[in-house]
């Protein structure tokens, strides 16, 4: 059991919690979701060692709970040559080697006692880790994750999703009453994806994830914790049917709203009467009158419904174009290959025209990337850039693009902006403001990074966006604005992404790659191969109906009719319940 009762604790520029509540249960899956920049790491960080915070409020966690921590940015000492059985397998083997030096220690030593406690001590904590078939154990996870080809593999040749699946299983397998995962799914593939969906399911202690990810979000969680504007909701039950209870909430709201306005407006008419009124007439009873209406409208303004859990403000993502290019090829790579250790790419051959939308699909590893960056640089005789074309670019790895020592301001005023007013105006429309605006890069969460660097992608008003990983880090409200705004674009774009979602809404067609080459598919095939993979049959049609459901929803909502928004809920909690 974990209980966090009215918990506040603030930095000295920012207010991260004002009062929240929340209880963990022993088994229970938590997904930890909000906004960038909200807090959420840190409170991690709190509830992993509380003792360095100055909080308020009251933190429980049962002492004799073994902890298990899975870190955002993991890294690999390069300098260890190990195998993937052994760097799973390696407190196994310090506790079994352990022993062994005690049996050796007692062939010699006249302190037999000391000797027994400590021999007891291995052998409990050797039992506690599933020490006596550990090598099953390990099988059966590696089995799971699909990952067993990689058992005798050297760590260091592992690729970043590869390792952090590693990472989990190793992980799990020490067997935490209370495991935390910070955004374990960032740049895995979708198929290491679905590995790290098995591996979820699978463990029996109580988890808090750490994600933004709606594939991991709909399959994998039975509560939901929600951090928002200092505040924090919980949820028992499933991710979808936590946004269809806030959906559900956001009707009622939107109608009492429209209610309680028509009420402030008809207690205005009649204040400006009384007022009139009072201009000509100074009975006592006239003024005592004025004053009482006047007090009613401020109750009727301070009880005004306020949910900020309910619609949360999405950031204003819009890629405009200096010059547009008509209908041409504005990218063109022929014959392209490339290695490293091993070959990675050969005989690459595609186009792309200028307003083509395109996802390049593959496994982690296959030189997705560096195809992207060769692109961008323009330094190979086998990519042809069009004259016209002007390209920005978002990396995955966000310190190449940005400067972590540059506050935010000076980072836009590199980019080109002539005056800090200029850079402040603009940013606000992606959430930075106030005093965030000098706060130094490299104190930024991950997705306020990402979100300064589709800043400047937007900013550089270029025909041709390179995007790598673009919604990594990114809060769903975030996701959502980019796909609308990767929608609205008029120039072409190449995305390298494993966000199933962010693929099929925005995309025209992908580039997959397979047996080291390229080769173009039709989104109706993509879409159709990944959910027979992944889905259960009827799955596609359900979340179809689904989404064409929340959008009916949405224009009744706009046009204030209540009623058929209602009814439409109620169609939609029936394809929910199927799903």
């Amino acid at each position: 059991m974990i209980n966090v009762e009215q918990l506040s604790f603030s930095f000295p520029n920012k207010e991260l919690y004002n009062n929240i509540s929340f209880t963990l249960e022993e088994g229970q899956h938590c997904a930890f979701i909000g906004t960038s920049g909200s807090g959420k790491s840190t409170l991690i960080d709190i509830l992993m060692d509380p003792e360095r915070y100055m909080f308020e409020g009251k933190l429980e966690i049962d002492p004799t709970w073994k902890l298990g921590h899975v870190s955002q940015f993991s890294q690999l000492d390069k300098t260890k040559e190990t195998t993937v059985f052994e760097y799973i397998a390696e407190e196994f083997m310090k506790l079994q080697h352990e022993i062994t030096s005690i049996f050796t220690e007692m062939e010699t030593s006249s302190d037999m006692d000391a000797l027994l406690e400590k021999y007891q001590l291995a052998l409990d904590a050797l039992e506690s880790i599933g020490g006596d078939d550990f090598e099953s154990s390990i099988h059966k996870k590696l089995y799971l994750a699909d990952l067993t080809r990689l058992k005798d593999h050297r760590v260091t040749d592992l690729s970043g999703g590869e390792f952090k699946l590693i990472q989990v299983i190793k992980e799990m397998l020490r067997r935490p009453d209370f495991m935390i995962m910070d955004e374990p799914d960032v740049f895995l593939d979708f198929e290491n994806l679905n590995a790290l969906k098995n591996l979820i399911n699978s463990h029996k202690g109580t988890m808090l994830v750490v994600t933004h990810n709606r594939y991991l979000l709909n399959h994998c969680f039975n509560k939901i914790l929600h951090l928002e504007n200092t505040e924090i909701q919980e949820f028992d039950g499933r991710y979808i049917d936590y946004n269809f209870s806030l959906l559900q909430t956001k009707v009622e709201l939107q109608e009492l709203t429209v209610a309680e306005e028509e009420e402030v407006k008809r207690n205005e008419k009649i204040i400006d009467n009384l007022r009139v009124i009072a201009t000509y007439n100074s009975e006592a009873s006239r003024g005592r009158a004025l004053k009482a209406r006047v007090r009613f409208q401020a109750r009727l303004e301070a009880r005004r419904l306020k949910a900020p859990f309910v619609d949360i403000k999405q950031p204003t993502i819009r890629f405009d174009v200096d010059k547009e290019i008509k209908k041409s090829t504005v990218i063109k790579v022929r014959d392209y290959s490339v290695a490293f250790d091993e070959l990675l790419l050969q005989n690459v051959n595609f186009q792309i025209r200028s307003k083509d939308k395109v996802a390049i699909i593959g496994p982690n590893g296959t030189g997705k990337t560096t195809l992207l960056r060769d692109i961008f640089n323009n330094s190979r005789d086998s990519i042809e850039i069009h004259a016209d074309v002007k390209v920005a670019y978002l990396s995955q790895i966000q310190g190449e693009m940005l400067n972590d020592s540059n506050t935010i301001l000076e980072e836009f005023i590199d980019a080109g902006f002539n005056t800090y007013d200029e850079v402040r105006s603009y940013i606000s429309n992606y959430g930075f403001e106030g005093e965030t605006v000098d706060q130094k890069i490299g104190s930024l969460s991950g997705g306020e990074k990402n979100m300064l660097q589709l800043a400047k992608v937007a900013a550089s008003k270029a025909n041709v966006l390179l995007l790598d990983e673009p919604t990594s880090h990114l809060d769903t409200y975030t996701q959502l604005a980019l796909e609308k705004a990767i929608i609205d674009y008029k120039g072409a774009i190449l995305m390298i992404s494993h966000d199933f979602y962010s693929v099929v809404n925005g995309m025209d067609y992908v580039l997959i790659i397979d047996d080291k080459t390229i080769t173009k598919m039709s989104m109706e095939e993509f879409r159709e191969m990944i959910y027979a993979r992944h889905f259960d049959k009827d799955y596609l049609a359900m979340e179809q109906n689904k989404k064409a459901l929340e959008m009916k929803i949405e224009l009744a909502l706009k046009d204030t009719n209540f009623e058929l928004a209602k009814g439409l809920v109620d169609e939609l909690e029936a394809v929910i319940k199927l799903l």
